[in-house]
């Protein structure tokens, strides 16, 4: 499967204006060859085409690390911390992880079988930055810089659960498919929505944003 998705991911990397290194790329695909293998016996996913697996799940994740990585260079955080919740598959967390190596990255679930996964990645990838934690989300009293969420909630439960997680001037990023009007509505004043970026998934005609949120200072 590798050599045979090398190509459009390469070229994915490329209209997505990222400077990855070889051995990055290689940990990409070894990312993805782990997905598929371990789906197989744990359901992570419910894509099972490679190619679909390439373009929903990893070129996606891949899209929003420019925009982390601008919003990390405004910080000036030495060693950020990012939270990813309701991981599942590792997706975006194991791409960040492999793209940001001065990223410290958390993922938190409720499954065991999914936060194994995750321990097995890191050490499969040798990503010394990648953490696999069992718990849910409202459990974890330790603070991030950044927390961020693939597909997992609606934004009001997603704040809600992940409130405590968040350093006072941290960021929520939320990936979401289309514009989730209905979801801003329904957010509390706790919340500021600072912007909602459009992306530009290669390979893959479909809308998709993240939300950027932080907490509501008076």
């Amino acid at each position: 499967m590798s050599a045979l998705l090398e190509v459009p991911l390469r070229d994915g990397v490329q209209q997505l204006g990222l400077s990855l290194s070889d051995e990055q790329i290689a940990q990409l695909m070894a990312f993805l060859d782990l997905l598929q293998k371990w789906n197989k016996v744990y359901n992570l996913t419910s894509v099972r085409d490679p190619q679909e697996m390439l373009t929903h799940h990893l070129l996606d994740s891949l899209a929003a690390v420019t925009p982390l990585v601008r919003h990390l260079e405004g910080t000036g955080l030495p060693a950020p911390k990012l939270l990813d919740v309701g991981s599942g598959g590792g997706l975006p967390a194991v791409v960040f992880a492999i793209c940001l190596p001065q990223l410290d990255v958390s993922c938190v679930d409720t499954v065991g079988k999914k936060v194994a996964f995750i321990q097995q990645a890191a050490a499969a990838l040798r990503l010394r930055n990648l953490h696999g934690i069992q718990s849910r989300v409202e459990q974890l009293s330790q603070q991030y810089d950044v927390v961020s969420c693939r597909a997992f909630a609606a934004l009001q439960d997603f704040t809600a659960w992940s409130a405590q997680t968040l350093k006072a001037d941290g960021i929520w990023l939320a990936m979401k498919a289309k514009r989730p009007d209905d979801e801003l509505a329904l957010l509390p004043a706790t919340v500021q929505v600072l912007s909602i970026e459009p992306l530009q998934v290669p390979g893959l005609d479909a809308e998709r944003c993240i939300v950027w949120m932080r907490h509501q200072t008076s």
